[in-house]
């Protein structure tokens, strides 16, 4: 009897110490992977997670630049709603997937989360419009490739009645000013996107300081969304002028100031520098850099919307400067 009870108790030691061997081995194992992923960036987990999610699920050939490798077919572009919203990303990722057999995993947020993914290595190449906070990026080396790609306008939009009375100024700051004088309701972005960046310093150029004010509400959303609570709350807002025209049919606002030089809005596209962040897909973003810039890329900009609107919501600039665009800021 005492050698079975000896028997079973070293049975059971045994048993338990596999256990706990077993347990230390997988959690180096989850450790050492969880490691891997931290130092890695987000591009290289995103684009072989993509799967068939995105508009690229189902473009292209599946990698005939890509190749047979996962993860490099994929391309994650950080870039503003206002190219996914105003449906020009529906028009260019296509071609380009089918062009190069890169799937393209578009990322739109505002252009200041955009650079923000672009600096922490999260993303391959970016379209964005800020030319200002896309320069620190430059300087810093983040990123690559520079490249001016095309431009629109932003424009002020607001109910029909127009109860400030700003349609017809020719200022946007003055018009700012009269929003502010008659305490009417403002929707910002307020999400550090290109748009929003613009929107601030049109205030400071009015000299107002509008936050807490009752009358200056923020969405924290897209373009997109933005609109329709200006439109649903009868107020004002900020907007570049494709966001806009792709929603009309569905807005009761107005385009009330546009064609001032400083309403500018210009995009450009770079990559993600690889030197940096080497886990990057530098040749598919390479390609689409290329194919934003190239004759048929520019083409397809320049042609977007004129269908539908009667004209272009985009205007192509490959091989431009600022200078060349009489911009100053």
């Amino acid at each position: 009897m005492k050698r079975i009870r000896r028997w079973l108790r070293l049975g059971l030691a045994l048993v338990l110490a596999g256990a706990l061997v077993g347990l230390v081995g997988c959690g180096r194992s989850e450790g050492e992977t969880a490691a891997g992923g931290n130092n890695a960036p987000a591009s290289g987990g995103n684009a072989s997670a993509a799967g068939g999610a995105g508009s690229g699920g189902d473009g292209g050939s599946g990698g005939e630049a890509g190749g047979s490798g996962g993860q490099n077919e994929w391309v994650i572009l950080a870039t503003t709603t206002s190219t996914q919203d105003s449906g020009l990303l529906d028009v260019l990722i296509p071609v380009f997937e089918q062009k190069t057999g890169y799937r393209v995993k578009p990322v739109a947020v505002g252009t200041g989360q955009a650079l923000a993914l672009g600096e922490r290595g999260e993303a391959d190449v970016l379209l964005t419009h800020a030319p200002e906070s896309e320069k620190k990026l430059v300087e810093s080396g983040a990123v690559v490739n520079y490249r001016l790609v095309m431009h629109n306008d932003f424009v002020v939009v607001g109910p029909p009645e127009d109860p400030a009375g700003i349609r017809g100024l020719t200022e946007t700051a003055a018009a700012f000013r009269r929003i502010a004088e008659q305490e009417a309701l403002f929707i910002s972005r307020g999400d550090e996107s290109g748009t929003h960046k613009k929107e601030q310093a049109i205030w400071q150029q009015a000299g107002i300081d509008p936050q807490g004010k009752p009358w200056y509400h923020s969405s924290g959303s897209g373009m997109g969304q933005t609109l329709r609570i200006a439109s649903e709350k009868g107020g004002y807002t900020l907007t570049d002028r494709a966001t806009y025209l792709s929603l009309r049919p569905n807005l009761n606002l107005e385009i009330l100031i546009e064609g001032e030089p400083g309403l500018l809005n210009i995009y450009h596209v770079m990559q993600v520098n690889p030197e940096r962040f080497p886990r990057v897909n530098a040749e598919g973003a390479r390609a689409f850099v290329e194919f934003m810039v190239s004759p048929e890329g520019q083409q397809l900009i320049g042609e977007f919307g004129v269908d539908k609107y009667g004209q272009p919501l985009f205007f192509p600039d490959a091989g431009k400067t600022l200078k060349d665009l009489g911009f100053e800021g």
